[in-house]
C-alpha cells in the first residue's frame, strides 16, 4: 500500500468517523428499537461519498479502492451494524453489479442515482426455498417479445421496500443450468412489482429486509445486465466482492465492541480497582485485540487482490468466514465483560452480539465459506 493510498485512508477514515459519530450514534438505540430504516441517512451519505465509494467520477461516484470502502464500511459499523450492513449491500451488490456488467446506458442512467444517494438499491437471488442452493431458484422470466415477464418471489432482501431499484437474478433457461439465469434491472413502480413482508429481525434491526414479489412483472430486454443466461456466473462474482464488504462489517463491529469493552474494563471498578487490573478481563481483551487484527487483516488482503484485478474467490471466503466468526465472539466477549450491564439495553454490547450473527449467515453461510475454500483449495 503506497503512501498516497495511506493518506487517502487516514482522510477517509476521519470523515466517515465523523459522520457516524454525529449522524448516526444518537439515533442508534431509537432505529434499532423502532425497526426504522433512516432513507434520509442515505441520500445524506450519498453527499458525503458514501453510496458509491468503487463507482468512477465519471458515473458520479468517489472512484475509490477497496481499502477506502473497506475503511469507510468499518467506521460506519463501529457506530452501527444495520447502517454497515445497508450501506455494503447497496455499494456492492446492486450497484458493483451494474457497474459490472451493464452496458454504457445503463450505467449512464443508474449509477449517478445510486453513487449520489437519491436512489437505493436492492439485490434479489436468494428465494424462499433457495439460498445457497441458486440453482434451483423458481422466480422465472419468460420472453415475450421484447419483454420478458418475471414471476417468483425473492426473500431477506436488503431494502426489498425502501429501494428503488433492484437487480433481479431470474431463471431463464432449465433447472439446475448455471447458464439458465439472466440478471435484470427492475425499477420500483413497475407494473407487477411488488414488496412483501418486512422480517422481524434479532438484530441488524435499522437495515430494511424485505420479500420482492413479481407478478406478471414485464421488462424490457433493454434491462438485461450483461448476456442472457450470465446471471448466475455474474453473481457468483459480484459475491467475491459482497463478501469482502461482509468481513468489513463483521471488523467494524468487532473493533466497536472491543472499544467500549476496553473503555468499560478500565472505568468499572470491582474489589478497589478497574476490572481491566484482573488477568481475567485484561486477558479478553488481549485475544479480542489479537483476534481483530488477523481478521482486519486478511480483510485487507482480499481487498488489495480486488484492487489489482486478481482472483479472490478464495481469499475473500476466508475473510467472510474468518472475520464474521471473530465478530461474534468478540462481541460474545464484550457482553461478559460488561456483566449484567452487558445484557441490558442502556449499554452497546448487546446491539454488537445480535448484529454480529448475521454476519455468519448473509451473503453465504460460515458453512458456505468452508465449501467455497475447500474447493479453491483442492483444485488440481
Amino acid at each position: 500500500m503506497n503512501l498516497e493510498t495511506i493518506d487517502n485512508l487516514q482522510m477517509i477514515k476521519e470523515s466517515a468517523h465523523d459522520f457516524a459519530e454525529t449522524h448516526i450514534r444518537p439515533y442508534v438505540m431509537e432505529w434499532d428499537e423502532s425497526q426504522h430504516f433512516p432513507v434520509e441517512l442515505f441520500h445524506q451519505m450519498g453527499e458525503f461519498g458514501f453510496m458509491g465509494v468503487l463507482v468512477p467520477a465519471a458515473y458520479g461516484g468517489t472512484g475509490l479502492g477497496y481499502h477506502e470502502y473497506i475503511t469507510v464500511i468499518e467506521e460506519i459499523a463501529k457506530v452501527c451494524g444495520s447502517i454497515g450492513l445497508s450501506v455494503a449491500a447497496h455499494n456492492s451488490l446492486c450497484t458493483n453489479h451494474i457497474l459490472s456488467f451493464g452496458n454504457e446506458e445503463q450505467k449512464q442512467y443508474y449509477l449517478p442515482k445510486l453513487a449520489s444517494g437519491q436512489w437505493i438499491g436492492a439485490w434479489g437471488l436468494t428465494e424462499p426455498n433457495t439460498g445457497s442452493d441458486a440453482g434451483r431458484m423458481k422466480c422465472v422470466a419468460e420472453q415475450d417479445g421484447d419483454y420478458y415477464v418475471l414471476n417468483g418471489s425473492k426473500n431477506f432482501i436488503t431494502h426489498g421496500k425502501s429501494g428503488n431499484v433492484a437487480v433481479v437474478i431470474a431463471r431463464t433457461g432449465e433447472l439446475l443450468d448455471s447458464h439458465g439465469m439472466t440478471a435484470f434491472i427492475v425499477e420500483r413502480g413497475t407494473p407487477g412489482f411488488l414488496a412483501g413482508k418486512k422480517e422481524n429481525k434479532l438484530g441488524m434491526r435499522a437495515s430494511e429486509t424485505a420479500e420482492l414479489i413479481f407478478d406478471n412483472c414485464r421488462i424490457h430486454k433493454s434491462q438485461v445486465l450483461g448476456e442472457v443466461g450470465d446471471g448466475f456466473v455474474q453473481s457468483l462474482k459480484i459475491l467475491d466482492g459482497g463478501r469482502i464488504s461482509i468481513a468489513a462489517l463483521s471488523v467494524g463491529i468487532a473493533k466497536g465492541a472491543y472499544e467500549a469493552s476496553v473503555q468499560y474494563a478500565k472505568e468499572r471498578e470491582q474489589f478497589g480497582k478497574p476490572i481491566a487490573k484482573f488477568q481475567g478481563v485484561s486477558f479478553k481483551l488481549a485475544d479480542m485485540a489479537t483476534k481483530i487484527q488477523a481478521a482486519e487483516l486478511l480483510t485487507r488482503k482480499a481487498g488489495e487482490l480486488k484492487n489489482n484485478h486478481q482472483k479472490c474467490t478464495k481469499i475473500s471466503a476466508m475473510a467472510k468466514y474468518y472475520s464474521s466468526e471473530v465478530a461474534v465472539q468478540v462481541a460474545d466477549d464484550a457482553v461478559q465483560i460488561f456483566g449484567g450491564y452487558g445484557y441490558t439495553k442502556d449499554y452497546p454490547v448487546e446491539k454488537y452480539y445480535r448484529d454480529a450473527k448475521l454476519c455468519t449467515i448473509g451473503e453465504g453461510t460460515s458453512e458456505i465459506q468452508k465449501v467455497v475454500i475447500a474447493r479453491e483449495i483442492l483444485k488440481t
